[in-house]
């Protein structure tokens, strides 16, 4: 039986674009929009940034210092929040499981300029029992120190976890554990799941 429902933010409860932030932060750079977006895919700075490695300051520093950006650490902010689109479907059920009583948590490779955005933008975000991120963790999915963070803080494991994620190492890493993770490609799917 199922105790907890954990979800992924990105592509599941939040869509994103990093297209987006390119085109805002490429004309205050030395570097144009292809250029910058190579670098900001091909770059470790997102992945130490997001495992907890580098703060707040220290990465905008280092991209400032690689791209040249002329802005502000808060207009960098400012052009980062503006990626995330909500997945009305996925919140809508998030809000369903909360009002069954079911535990519901975020368990996400992410990093702590988004979730201050995300945690003021979003009415969900107040309604999960609690968050799993691995900025705090200091270690990625599928890392097994961020699964074994989740069960720990919740106190279940095996298949008592449900687990929704967009990306299909994740899932696997998820059910190495006993995890009843889906892959996530629609909310249709995720409801057929939960049979209702």
């Amino acid at each position: 039986m199922i105790r907890v429902a954990a979800f992924d933010i990105g592509k599941v409860l939040l869509d994103f674009d990093y297209r987006i932030f390119v085109r805002k932060m490429a004309p205050h750079s030395r570097l144009d929009i292809s250029a910058l977006e190579q670098f900001l895919t091909q770059s470790p700075l997102l992945a130490q940034y997001e495992s907890g490695q580098l703060d707040c300051s220290s990465f905008f520093q280092a991209i400032q210092a690689q791209t040249g950006y002329e802005g502000t650490q808060a207009e960098f902010a400012a052009h980062f929040e503006d990626i995330f689109t909500p997945i009305q479907g996925t919140i809508a059920l998030h809000a369903e499981l909360a009002a069954r009583g079911l535990p519901t948590w975020t368990f996400s490779n992410t990093n702590a300029m988004a979730i201050a955005h995300i945690s003021r933008a979003y009415d969900f975000w107040p309604h999960f029992t609690g968050h799993i991120l691995s900025h705090k963790i200091g270690a990625l999915k599928p890392d097994p120190k961020i699964y074994e963070a989740l069960e720990a803080a919740t106190k279940c494991a095996g298949p008592k976890i449900a687990y929704l994620d967009d990306l299909s190492e994740n899932i696997a890493a998820a059910k190495t554990r006993g995890w009843q993770a889906i892959q996530f490609k629609d909310v249709e799917q995720v409801r057929a799941f939960f049979s209702w």
